[in-house]
């Protein structure tokens, strides 16, 4: 019997996975999944970053506002019914950066994070915090939210710029994501301070403790790749005594949502099912997976990745609603169940 389950999660696709699975489980439709089974999430923090004076956390604040039902179910990110006269302020000052816009009510987290921060708790400890308002009402202790790493890492990403001496420049990880909208091919992906982080307490314990550790659909270079990054996590991650299991982003060899394509070029992956679930690589040849689930219409590649080490099956990838998602986390749940 499953009995936990930690879920290492970027952003949107992380977080509506999150919510099949929490589906399933209250709905009692995950075999061999109790029904008070405990989920531990980390989420990648790469993607933060400093505005306006304000810590910003866009992967923990999608997670908790998606769980917590207070997401923007439109955007997929952000608070619903959210305003924006701050932005609108700001911008009329003529203060940078415009393109990367807080709404009113998101700021209120922003405010408490970084005060928090500043009065000298460690990013988990805010984290759990927070959590008190979003994921505590709704789950109790079931559910906890961890960040990858209490230290800064940011992601950069490297694009061509021929007014630089170098032929390039480099921009965070949102400035490329919303001012350049992905649209300008990433040359290289910089994690900066990855290299010096540790996991954030609770993280290895929930690595090692879990029955299931699962890699959703997130993005793997900029999501799940940068969680794998911190030293010590994908060590923690091979070693974990649970089974491993990922679901692929990439369907018919698209990215469903994201960036996921321009990510895996700059680091020269194949995009597709098969490409993204070897470069995770089986656990039993220096990789991180036990099993690997892909969309029906990838179907095709299932001998490829089973030569490859890894148990895997196709079935509907896409998270149309709660049940749909509900159903993606059985069956990768199921592919490596004992």
């Amino acid at each position: 019997m499953v009995r936990r389950l930690t879920v290492l999660s970027g952003g949107m696709g992380g977080a509506r996975f999150l919510q099949g699975l929490l589906h399933g489980i209250a709905a009692g439709t995950l075999p061999g999944v109790a029904a008070d089974a405990e989920v531990t999430v980390i989420a990648n923090t790469a993607d933060d970053i400093w505005v306006h004076g304000l810590k910003v956390c866009p992967d923990l604040d999608t997670v908790m506002y998606t769980l917590g039902d207070g997401i923007d179910p439109e955007r997929g990110w952000g608070r619903r019914e959210e305003t924006w006269s701050a932005k609108e302020e700001l911008a009329a000052y003529g203060v940078e950066p415009t393109w990367f816009g807080l709404g009113d009510r998101d700021i209120a987290t922003h405010l408490v994070r970084t005060q928090l921060l500043e009065a000298g708790y460690p990013l988990s400890d805010v984290t759990t915090a927070l959590s008190q308002r979003w994921l505590a009402p709704r789950y109790g202790e079931r559910l906890r939210l961890l960040p990858m790493t209490d230290d800064r890492v940011e992601t950069h990403v490297a694009i061509a710029d021929p007014d630089e001496p170098s032929g390039r420049r480099v921009v965070h990880f949102q400035e490329y994501w919303i001012r350049l909208r992905a649209q300008v091919p990433a040359e290289v992906v910089v994690v900066v301070g990855v290299e010096n982080s540790t996991p954030a307490p609770g993280v290895l314990d929930a690595i090692a403790g879990a029955d299931v550790v699962v890699l959703p659909p997130s993005n793997p270079v900029v999501s799940v790749g940068t969680i794998l990054a911190v030293p010590g996590l994908r060590d923690a991650v091979r070693a974990a005594p649970g089974r491993v299991v990922g679901l692929s982003p990439i369907v018919g060899e698209r990215h469903v949502r994201g960036m996921a394509e321009q990510m895996l070029t700059s680091i020269g992956v194949e995009v597709s099912a098969a490409g993204v679930g070897l470069n995770y690589g089986a656990r039993e040849r220096g990789g991180v997976l036990d099993g690997w689930l892909i969309d029906e219409r990838d179907a095709g590649l299932l001998p490829r990745i089973t030569d490859a080490g890894l148990a895997c099956a196709a079935v509907p990838l896409m998270m149309t609603d709660h049940d749909a998602t509900a159903a993606m986390a059985a069956a990768a749940v199921g592919l490596v169940r004992p």
